[in-house]
């Protein structure tokens, strides 16, 4: 079995969360969803638990970050080329989410940054194997 990550976000409403997530041309698995949860998922292997404050708050052993005032994590998401990079931000952006700083184009790395209508942070970005082995 390939190996797994789901990443546990809090949300303050999970219809707003599932709507957003969605805009963004992913699916949610309802085996693992409820009214206080919903399971994103981004690739096979790769999920987003968003989690009412409450639930999110059962599973922590620290208070919830506030991403009104502080950033709890980046989760850094390939995308297949710049214009995937772009069409995500366009999604986000179009759905409640916010872009708190400009792009950043190395050249062999192009990427952008998003915040979810929770404060959640996400940098989708593009990188050019060739100029990383080469």
């Amino acid at each position: 079995m390939p190996q797994m990550i789901f990443v546990n976000l809090p949300v303050a409403d999970i219809a707003r969360s599932r709507t957003f997530y969605q805009a963004l041309g992913f699916t949610i698995n309802e085996q693992f969803s409820d009214e206080t949860t919903a399971c994103v998922v981004i690739s096979d292997t790769i999920f987003v638990m968003i989690l009412n404050h409450e639930r999110f708050q059962g599973f922590a052993t620290l208070p919830r970050a506030d991403t009104a005032k502080s950033t709890a994590a980046l989760i850094a998401l390939s995308r297949d080329d710049r214009v995937a990079v772009d069409a995500i931000m366009a999604a986000a952006l179009a759905n409640g989410g916010s872009e708190p700083k400009a792009a950043v184009d190395h050249g062999f790395m192009y990427q952008r940054t998003f915040m979810d209508p929770d404060g959640n942070v996400f940098e989708p970005f593009w990188m050019d194997p060739g100029a990383v082995n080469g």
